[in-house]
């Protein structure tokens, strides 16, 4: 099974990296290990990544549950329990069936995330997804969280949506210290993290944000989608209070004359929505990983 599409070759190529993305590409699997399917099951949320069929615009959604709500019901399986929220931007595709979506599970507590990608069937109790492409990422720039709690009672707000952000939006921007990055390409869609210390992405006007992509494993699977494709969709939540923000627009890859690259997004739509998620995590404990920010 090969990986990657034209969009990625194009960047590994371009990056002299192409040997090494060939071997950590051997890692992707098309069917979920006992080990990644105990480590499914403990966790209390999932990040969605899809396009709307109705617009194709691409969004990332959260979904949480009592560990368990995620679970592999067999090697080429992923189930869901719950559907995402009403009104929420990807509500409409976790509806339709054969819709392709990726999708994120991070675990603040163990710097772990694992990554599965197929496509996804309504069922009776929420959705499932056929997965097509598995596999796990590494620790860095996960922010760790030692634990959670539920917080009774927290509902969410009716959803606040605009065109561009508000100056409390931009602040909560600037706060972020992860964030959660949607992409569509001819490989599928993908879900990544980011992560970095707060003021590692920057709100630079009400409609565009920037940030540097730090050094990874060299698969460009989510720069090579927005080489092929630049619709992306982004989700930054609060971590204390379970707002979110969810983003939605076009992204570009920026090359400085140093070799490093950035990454900037233009804003077609946000939605926030206060007290969406009902989970609070305690204090984030910084990556070592995380590099200084510019002074």
């Amino acid at each position: 099974m090969d990986v990657y599409h034209e969009g990625a070759r194009a960047l590994q190529e371009r990056l002299g990296v192409r040997d090494t993305a060939d071997h950590v590409g051997r890692m992707v699997g098309e069917g979920v290990k006992p080990v990644a399917a105990a480590f499914l099951e403990s966790q209390p949320l999932l990040v969605l990544g899809a396009a709307d069929p109705a617009t194709g615009r691409v969004w990332a959604s959260a979904l949480t549950g009592a560990p368990g709500f995620v679970r592999a019901t067999d090697p080429h399986r992923m189930s869901v329990t719950g559907a995402v929220r009403e009104g929420d931007p990807l509500a409409r595709a976790s509806a339709t069936a054969g819709t392709p979506v990726g999708t994120i599970a991070l675990d603040p507590r163990t710097r772990r995330r694992m990554r599965l990608n197929g496509r996804l069937r309504p069922t009776a109790r929420g959705f499932a997804v056929t997965a097509e492409k598995v596999f796990a990422n590494c620790p860095k720039y996960i922010q760790r969280r030692q634990s959670y709690e539920v917080v009774d009672g927290r509902t969410p707000d009716s959803p606040r949506v605009g065109t561009e952000l508000t100056d409390g939006q931009r602040e909560f921007v600037a706060a972020a210290d992860t964030f959660f990055l949607a992409t569509a390409g001819p490989g599928g869609v993908e879900v990544s993290h980011r992560g970095g210390n707060p003021g590692f992405v920057r709100p630079v006007s009400p409609r565009e944000l920037t940030w540097r992509d730090y050094p990874g494993n060299n698969m460009f699977l989510t720069l090579g989608n927005i080489e092929a494709d630049p619709r992306a969709g982004l989700l930054l939540l609060d971590w204390t209070t379970g707002t979110t923000l969810q983003l939605t627009g076009e992204a570009r890859t920026v090359f400085g004359p140093d070799g490093e690259r950035a990454v900037r997004f233009t804003v077609s739509e946000a939605v926030e929505t206060r007290s969406a998620l009902p989970l609070r995590w305690s204090a984030p404990e910084y990556s070592p990983a995380n590099p200084p920010l510019p002074g």
